[in-house]
């Protein structure tokens, strides 16, 4: 088990053996979430947009970018409408 000091400042250094797991690096942004067991979980924001590739998949034809913006579009002005009435 990995442990660390607090200083006075509140700062404290990451061991580098859960740096190297986590992919932790300087200038690299951390979230601190509580648990339902109250306990405090230390999650890295370091996701790369590149590992999402595949992660939705459409099996239709190919969606031209004009479709795609008055698809949108389209669920915009169905949203509002829902939201005033």
């Amino acid at each position: 088990m990995a442990a660390a000091t607090m200083t006075s400042k509140g700062q404290v250094t990451i061991p580098a053996a859960i740096r190297k797991k986590l992919r932790l690096h300087p200038g690299s942004k951390i979230d601190f979430v509580e648990n339902k067991a109250g306990e405090t979980i230390l999650k890295p924001r370091n996701g790369d947009i590149r590992r999402l590739r595949g992660f939705i998949t459409h099996d239709g034809p190919p969606i031209s970018i004009d479709e795609m913006k008055e698809a949108v579009g389209a669920a915009a002005v169905e949203d509002f409408e829902r939201s005033v009435s």
